[in-house]
């Protein structure tokens, strides 16, 4: 058998969770299965059983289109360019509805079975019009197609086959829940420091972490605007990058630069850092801290406890199938505003919630440790890649004619 993988992010261009993903599961599906991966970029390798082929993004035919629909033309532009080589694969597979307008086009060129993993949704991201503008609506109108025309759909999370149910025409049949994983031998505790003196990180003082993309999907600002009330000998570490507009990019820096007016320990790694220095920013971190809007799953919160880190996570989507509340970390309830998840109906209650639950593990070091002990069993327990590989490849199968 042999998939096919549609998707923007690939190694080394990856910044964020559906990257992560299909990395890994590419990685293991290619020990029982061969996988050709067309990605965004300039990739061009070749291993027993994985194939891997970037397509170019950047396009001088858009030089002078509005800067919000850049992303949109230049998406679809690519998606062409993927298909153009011929195709042998059994299925194909997408990932993000950047990779979706591809997927439609194999299905319907080349009669391909198209499974689409559903990382998040457009519906439940209503602020990426600040992105996109009049784009958003064509990205809405790729995903709603793709996912409503495949054969079989993969959610990441029970939430989020609920999710696809309210917003999409799909069959319940269809659609099969299986969770984002993770490398159990590469993020595991490391005593390694040289990444925290790198940045700057006092060894000898607690701090709290935070990880992912500035968006406000991640909430990152909702952990700044918390930091006033997190203990002061507490450290705060924000390693955070790829912000989605210059507004949020600003807004972000702005809020960053008002805290640190009050406060010299807030370190704000303003880049997106190797596995390397991640494993150890993590593996030190007294806390993880996950302030999300809106989360499918949460990858994040998985390569924490993998580290033996405990957590505070917003209450939302699939982390609350990930995350134990009060055993592997804390969760923290989040009244939304509207249908889809906006902003916090009361954002500063939700930042003084956040700050409670990071003070409270910082100051009970007894409770943070079994925390991390069994956060670390649980992801051994049900998020191992090996395990969901293989339930990836059983759905291949069934759609095999």
């Amino acid at each position: 058998m042999k998939a096919l993988f549609f998707t923007r992010e690939f190694p080394p261009y990856v910044y964020g969770g559906a990257g992560v993903h299909v990395e890994y599961l590419a990685a293991e599906l290619a020990k029982l299965i061969d996988i050709d991966v067309r990605c965004f970029g300039d990739q061009n390798d070749s291993s027993e059983n994985l194939t891997v082929k970037g397509f170019p993004y950047e396009n001088p035919l858009f030089d002078n289109t509005d800067d919000k629909l850049k992303a949109v033309f230049k998406t679809l532009s690519t998606g062409l360019h993927m298909n153009a080589e011929a195709i042998d694969a059994d299925v194909v597979h997408c990932h993000t509805w950047y990779a979706h307008f591809a997927g439609i086009v194999a299905k319907l060129c080349y009669g391909i079975p198209l499974v689409i993993t559903t990382h998040s949704l457009e519906p439940l991201r209503p602020w990426k019009r600040e992105q996109l503008g009049r784009g958003y609506d064509a990205s809405s109108w790729v995903e709603k197609t793709a996912i409503e025309m495949a054969d079989a759909l993969i959610a990441v999370s029970e939430e989020t086959k609920e999710d696809v149910l309210k917003h999409f025409d799909v069959d319940e049949k269809k659609v099969k829940v299986i969770y984002n994983g993770i490398n159990l031998q590469q993020y595991v505790k490391t005593s390694e420091t040289d990444t925290l003196d790198e940045y700057g990180v006092d060894k000898n003082k607690p701090y709290v972490l935070f990880v992912g993309r500035i968006t406000r999907q991640k909430g990152i600002i909702h952990l700044v605007n918390a930091i006033k009330y997190i203990d002061p000998d507490t450290q705060i570490v924000l390693c955070a990058g790829a912000p989605d507009t210059e507004e949020i990019g600003k807004e972000m820096e702005d809020a960053v630069n008002k805290v640190k007016k009050t406060r010299k320990n807030v370190i704000w790694i303003d880049k997106m850092v190797t596995k390397e220095e991640i494993i150890q920013l993590y593996s030190h971190a007294d806390v993880f801290c996950c302030p999300s809007i809106y989360e499918p799953f949460g990858i994040i919160n998985i390569e924490a406890m993998a580290c033996d880190t405990a957590v505070v996570a917003s209450a939302v989507g699939g982390i609350k199938e990930v995350v134990v509340d009060g055993e592997t970390g804390i969760l923290v309830p989040v009244e939304q505003q509207g249908s889809a998840p906006f902003e916090p109906v009361n954002p500063d209650k939700f930042a003084r919630d956040l700050a409670e639950g990071v003070n409270t593990l910082i100051n009970n070091p007894e409770l943070r440790n079994t925390m991390a002990k069994k956060g670390r069993k649980r992801v051994e327990d049900y998020f191992d890649w090996i395990s969901i590989a293989k339930q990836v490849e059983e759905l291949y199968k069934s759609l095999k004619k």
